[in-house]
């Protein structure tokens, strides 16, 4: 068992969580009690979720996408109030990491992608690793864009949607981020990348990829962002004993 606050401010501090400018609150969203011994992680902190962490009995939810975005409306009605108040009648604290939690360089989205399909990690097109968004990395040899989506497929269980950019050489050289990052298509087609993954598609994005000639998956959103919070869940369990739940709630977006 840990202190929630000790929790929380260790958390904050491995991910950098006050560096990022996010559309969110990174951090602490939801107060319970005080001493934690379960945490159960997942993707979204949807009612599904919350309902499995009052069955486990669980002191925290770590989750990548909590609450209080950026012009979200602020009533507590509906929806909203439901959620809210199975938290605070369970007395479970909500912790939430957007942003830090894409970038982190070792327990992060893009870095369990990484893992995910082999690729060696060489940099960002957006920053430093640890801060961008963006990274870039090499395949183990080069492969068709066929073969790339296969693999992705298999990765992570869910067949990416493949657009193919006219008379493209094989990919040796892929960027990627996780989620909904489609618009950063252009960043990575600037550093130089042979194709660009990310987790959403966008009706424009078929055309970005064509006309700039850079090869185009779409993985899914909550497929290439479930590693990130279990390994943050798992490293919490490994530095602190608490023990730890990830709990995958299917989602086909």
């Amino acid at each position: 068992m840990i202190a929630r606050d000790q929790l929380v401010a260790a958390c904050d501090t491995l991910l950098d969580a006050s560096h990022f400018k996010d559309y969110t609150l990174n951090g602490l969203q939801v107060a319970g009690r005080e001493d934690v011994a379960r945490v159960m992680t997942g993707v979204t902190a949807c009612q599904a979720l919350l309902d499995e962490a009052v069955a486990w009995r669980a002191d925290l939810l770590l989750v990548h996408h909590g609450y209080f975005w950026k012009n979200e409306p602020v009533a507590v009605t509906g929806m909203k109030r439901r959620r809210l108040r199975t938290l605070l009648i369970n007395d479970i604290n909500l912790l939430a990491y957007h942003l830090p939690l894409d970038a982190h360089a070792e327990l992060g989205n893009n870095a369990q992608l990484a893992r995910r399909l082999g690729v060696v990690v060489e940099g960002c097109a957006d920053g430093e690793l640890g801060e961008g968004l963006v990274w870039l990395g090499s395949l183990p040899e080069p492969c068709s864009p066929r073969q790339l989506a296969d693999r992705v497929g298999s990765a992570l269980s869910r067949s990416p949607l493949l657009i193919e950019a006219p008379e493209r050489r094989d990919i040796q050289r892929l960027a990627w981020c996780t989620g909904g990052a489609q618009d950063m298509i252009a960043r990575a087609w600037e550093a130089g990348a042979d194709a660009f993954l990310s987790g959403e598609i966008s009706e424009r994005t078929t055309h970005l990829a064509r006309e700039l000639g850079i090869h185009y998956l779409a993985a899914g959103h909550h497929a290439t962002e479930r590693d990130g919070v279990r390994a943050l869940g798992e490293w919490l369990a490994s530095e602190f004993g608490v023990e730890h739940r990830f709990v995958d709630i299917d989602n086909p977006a």
